[in-house]
């Protein structure tokens, strides 16, 4: 006898959507500290070998988000994050197809206020990044200074994270039978502070190092535009020169991470909140750029991959803006 259920209702799905995004929103806003603090407070219980144990196992275990991190496919797969997809929703477009015998590099615009649409495309299943791209194991950078956060880095490994730096990048992209794919959202943390809707404004116009990175390893680069990526809230004004602006670029250089003030809806009203709005997000994965090896590259052998690399951005964004209501006459700004 074959069980059927019935489909939820659409209050309960809308619930359930709203449910997941609070979770991730509060991953990276308040999870980190709350894992400090549990961390330290277990020593002062009777519990507090669970403490002691985990920081043998993190002094033995501190190499490994330089060395491809560590996936756990169940998490990747979870429905939790079936139901943030459809909060937006967001999809995964692939325009060309990566053949599982090499490896890439990705260049994921913009960063957007929280990266969205980069962490539910490259380290969940929710758009279906292994349907799409068959053979092809994704990793996405993140700044090392929070793989330093006890309990929170085996979270944020378990979906592909690893840390941004170059024994890092280093060590996915020459992976032996290739089929890896390491996404790098080029603009960072800086680039989150001009994140605002209607914003085509991208922070690549002298971020040349991940394309000598590729050139050193003779990885194809990879174009990616998520539109609507910089639609998900609103940011208090911060122009350049503005007293807030150079605060907040001083943190950024004093702490590694930018401190954007945003706001979008509420919980339970739509008026104010640190909920994104329910804007849709479509990630557009590029061709591959073929890229060939050189150990030590010039400065004008790197100068001409990155203009190329520029030129085949503004192709993708241009070919595609219609489709998501963008105005003809805006176009991508490089600064």
């Amino acid at each position: 006898m074959k069980i059927e259920f019935a489909p939820l209702s659409l209050p309960l799905q809308r619930r359930l959507q709203t449910a997941s995004v609070v979770q991730w929103v509060f991953s990276f806003l308040g999870l980190a500290q709350c894992c400090i603090v549990a961390f330290i407070a277990l020593f002062f219980t009777r519990f507090w070998l669970v403490s002691a144990l985990y920081a043998a196992w993190w002094f033995i275990d501190r190499e490994k988000p330089r060395k491809g991190g560590r996936r756990i496919h169940i998490l990747r797969n979870s429905i939790i994050w079936r139901y943030m997809r459809d909060y937006f929703p967001i999809t995964l477009v692939k325009t060309a197809e990566l053949d599982p015998r090499q490896n890439y590099l990705m260049g994921f615009h913009p960063h957007g206020v929280l990266a969205a649409g980069a962490f539910l495309n490259f380290c969940t299943e929710a758009s279906g990044f292994s349907t799409l791209f068959p053979g092809i194991t994704p990793h996405l950078m993140m700044l090392s200074l929070w793989f330093r956060i006890p309990f929170f880095r085996d979270y944020l490994m378990s979906g592909g994270l690893v840390s941004s730096d170059k024994e890092s990048a280093s060590y996915v992209l020459q992976k032996p039978g290739g089929g890896n794919v390491l996404t790098i959202i080029v603009g960072g943390a800086q680039e989150a502070l001009d994140a605002r809707p209607g914003s085509c404004t991208l922070l690549l116009k002298n971020r040349k190092g991940f394309v000598r990175l590729a050139i050193q390893h003779g990885t194809p680069l990879v174009p990616v535009f998520s539109f609507g990526e910089n639609d998900l809230f609103e940011q208090v004004r911060n122009p350049k020169g503005s007293w807030l602006r150079q605060l907040q670029h001083r943190l950024q250089q004093i702490m590694g991470i930018s401190l954007p003030l945003f706001h979008a809806r509420g919980i339970f009203q739509y008026s104010f909140g640190l909920m994104p709005y329910r804007r849709p997000i479509c990630t557009v994965v590029g061709k591959p750029i073929p890229v060939q090896r050189k150990h030590r590259p010039s400065e004008e052998e790197v100068n001409q991959v990155h203009q190329k690399y520029l030129n085949e951005l503004s192709n993708l964004f241009e070919e595609h803006k219609a489709k998501y209501d963008i105005p003809e006459d805006r176009h991508l700004e490089f600064i």
